[in-house]
């Protein structure tokens, strides 16, 4: 019977967070030496433990422990226990979300799609998951030239990364899918909330794209402004020759104006230049 600690947690999910610690503190020479450990525990008669097994395959397969061939295999296994033990959980979802990643960077579109497909709300997975999955998913449509799928995931992605106080994410989400919107922009064309309401599966991918509306651009804009205007150095910054650009388009001076207030501390050529033009 697994030893538990005292409060409550067994003492392998206990020593299991010194493992979290050094992934998120970039130590991951320590991190394999000691997930070796955990797992042989994790196996082990009296600390039998599933979903922490699952989660220690996973995160070793990502660091390397295992051949480069085998780690689809792995991670599928990851995702086939979890939805045995813990189906719809933050970690079940996080598994489709590594297991999608990987058909990715192989350059399997169609499969990572897929397996991105079965994260979502309606089988309970939590909201930063299925933004994350909706993120990724834009992405992928945006690399395959399938446009107007992509800025209905990337939407979806903004709502529910913001809702879930992921303000990074959320602000990546809203960047890429303004990128795409001010391509082509129409007062008459749907919003996005009405497109998503209306959308429907289809059979196959397409090269598609669509129209923007202006308030779908105002909205974005003016959401993601408070986070872009705290810090305007960088000699790169495309977040604001977005905006610039948005509200050339839709008739929207104030936000250039707002960044002409500021120009000493624009450094960014490309847009002194516009804004000084």
């Amino acid at each position: 019977m697994p030893s538990s600690s005292t409060n409550g947690t067994t003492q392998l999910a206990a020593d299991s967070l010194l493992l979290k610690r050094l992934l998120s503190g970039g130590s991951p020479e320590q991190a394999l030496e000691l997930s070796e450990s955990l797992l042989e525990r994790s196996r082990s008669v009296e600390e039998r433990d599933h979903q922490m097994e699952a989660w220690l395959r996973m995160e070793r397969a990502l660091l390397g422990a295992i051949e480069s061939e085998h780690i689809g295999t792995e991670l599928r296994w990851c995702v086939d226990r979890l939805a045995a033990t813990s189906p719809n959980s933050p970690l079940h979802g996080l598994a489709l979300l590594n297991l999608g990643a990987w058909h990715r960077n192989r350059g399997e579109s169609m499969m990572a799609l897929v397996t991105l497909s079965d994260v979502s709300s309606s089988n309970g997975h939590p909201n930063d998951v299925v933004g994350l999955s909706r993120l990724e998913s834009g992405r992928i449509l945006c690399e395959m030239g399938d446009f107007e799928p992509a800025m209905r995931h990337l939407w979806i992605a903004m709502r529910r990364l913001a809702d879930s106080k992921m303000s990074g994410e959320a602000l990546v989400s809203g960047m890429e899918w303004l990128d795409m919107a001010l391509d082509d922009v129409d007062p008459s064309s749907p919003r996005m909330s009405e497109r998503i309401a209306n959308a429907r599966p289809r059979e196959t991918p397409g090269n598609t794209s669509i129209a923007s509306h202006p308030d779908d651009i105002r909205e974005v804009v003016e959401s993601i402004l408070p986070v872009v205007l705290k810090d305007l150095s960088g000699g790169a910054r495309d977040d604001l020759g977005l905006v610039l650009d948005a509200g050339d388009l839709i008739g929207e001076p104030a936000w250039g104006f707002m960044l002409e207030s500021r120009l000493a501390e624009i450094q960014d050529n490309r847009l002194i230049e516009a804004l000084q033009s």
